[in-house]
């Protein structure tokens, strides 16, 4: 069975983290520094919207795609993959080391917290439910 609802999400999540990658490279570039990031803020806020969406959409992914695979509705599948994907591009916004709550990082958290949250509960049901 294709994961055609999980594979449509993958794609666009997977340029989301893309773009991301390229920010850290581009600070990099521009700090002359290979590893870590120098306590240099541009570079640890490129570092932190980066690895927050490698920490958080690759795990949510794969609950989406076993939720699939386990017949989960269409239409369910799509608010999950939308909402998740509203929150990683809203989130990357609110990463400033200057202040610690912005309000998107506050709903591009709160977004990808839900979905995660989602993803199991539909995941467990699925099982339950057999």
């Amino acid at each position: 069975m294709p994961l055609q609802v999980t594979a449509l999400y993958a794609a666009l999540l997977g340029i989301v983290g893309i773009v991301l990658m390229g920010m850290v490279g581009r600070e990099r570039g521009r700090a002359k520094i290979s590893l870590n990031d120098g306590n240099i803020k541009p570079l640890i806020e490129a570092n932190r919207r980066h690895m927050n969406w490698v920490e958080n959409v690759p795990f949510i992914l794969l609950l989406v795609a076993i939720a699939e695979l386990n017949g989960g509705s269409k239409t369910w599948l799509h608010v999950m993959g939308s909402v998740l994907l509203i929150a990683r591009l809203i989130h990357p916004f609110g990463i400033n080391t200057e202040k610690m709550m912005m309000w998107q990082r506050a709903v591009g958290t709160g977004g990808t917290l839900i979905v995660g949250l989602a993803a199991i509960v539909t995941v467990l049901w699925q099982l339950i439910a057999r």
